[in-house]
């Protein structure tokens, strides 16, 4: 068995050195440069980590799990592009450090890549792995297009929130813990049952996103506190905070939602408290509890000694203690 350093390693050094010996340079060095940015690598570590329940070679399957860290990187391009964003892990952004038609095209290119080394599996297991993708890949757009159409309501509601981010986060953990089943040869139980527990934990920590961007510490989140009440987004925090608002509350609210140009640190204070007066922050500490606990349900449905299943837990529960 592998821990979750040993194989986050295997990774990094799979990924340092890929070759791109395709011309032009210029179309690759965007792709290069995301890739070495770093980042925790959860997804191809889900995907070794479940291949490791049932097989011990996991340097085998390490172009199908890197193939999904090539597509995530893809996705934050991208988003990185639509939201104008100057920085990504402490770095400039591709569309600001070349400008945004490259990032349009090496981005593409990337989404290429990721099913160019997704193809490089076991052929027997090529056709199921490149469905669950794909279908993933959609699914994850179509969160995306949610997401950007929440911008623009002010009648989201939690169970369709609870959806978009589905779509938008879990799903890719959820693919890449069933495919590393599928090229172990999981039985198809014990490889849903695995999809089912990446599932939920996705959900616990976008959700524990929302809430530690209220309620963190910056210097262990890793990013500024607040970014969320300033741009006004539609979190399960402000989509519970006007659901269980007297009607003070909702006022309070709305003025700070339609405030121009407030200054930043009064306006995340404010809601902040309002939150708390609210009850928001205990329901989704509530919510995000019950993700996890879901989770673990799925997980010990999966038919493997509890010993083996050991550094997966471990890995998720320290995915879950980013804390205030």
């Amino acid at each position: 068995m592998f821990t979750a350093s040993d194989i986050l390693e295997k990774i990094n050094d799979y990924l340092a050195n890929i070759p791109y010996d395709r011309k032009p340079a210029s179309l690759y060095e965007p792709i290069k440069y995301v890739l070495s940015l770093g980042g925790k690598r959860i997804r191809p570590t889900l995907m070794l980590l479940a291949y490791n329940l049932f097989k011990d070679d996991v340097d085998s399957i390490l172009p199908a799990a890197c193939a999904l860290e090539t597509y995530h990187n893809y996705t934050l391009l991208h988003d990185d592009l639509m939201d104008n964003a100057p920085l990504r892990r402490g770095h400039a952004t591709v569309h600001e450090k070349w400008n945004p038609n490259v990032a349009i095209l090496s981005g593409d290119s990337m989404l290429v890549l990721s099913y160019d080394r997704m193809m490089q599996c076991r052929p027997d297991k090529l056709k199921p792995v490149l469905e669950l993708f794909t279908e993933t890949a959609l699914q994850i757009g179509e969160g995306q297009q949610y997401d950007m159409e929440f911008e623009t309501r002010s009648d989201v509601t939690e169970d369709e929130y609870l959806e978009m981010i589905r779509l938008k986060t879990s799903v890719l953990l959820a693919c890449a813990a069933k495919i590393g089943a599928i090229l172990a040869d999981a039985p198809d139980e014990d490889a849903d049952n695995l999809y089912r527990f990446a599932e939920q934990v996705g959900l616990a920590f976008q959700l524990q996103d929302d809430y530690l961007d209220v309620y963190g510490d910056s210097k262990v989140f890793g990013k500024a506190i607040g970014g969320d009440i300033l741009s006004n987004k539609k979190t399960y925090m402000l989509i519970n905070a006007f659901n269980l608002a007297n009607e003070e509350q909702k006022k309070d609210l709305w003025h700070w939602i339609t405030a121009e140009n407030p200054v930043p640190e009064e306006k995340i204070a404010a809601v902040t408290e309002l939150y708390t007066k609210i009850g928001v922050d205990k329901l989704a500490e509530k919510k995000i509890n019950f993700y996890f606990e879901q989770s673990r349900k799925f997980l010990e449905a999966v038919k493997v000694r509890a010993d083996k299943k050991h550094e997966l837990e471990t890995y998720t529960e320290n995915m879950m203690h980013r804390r205030k």
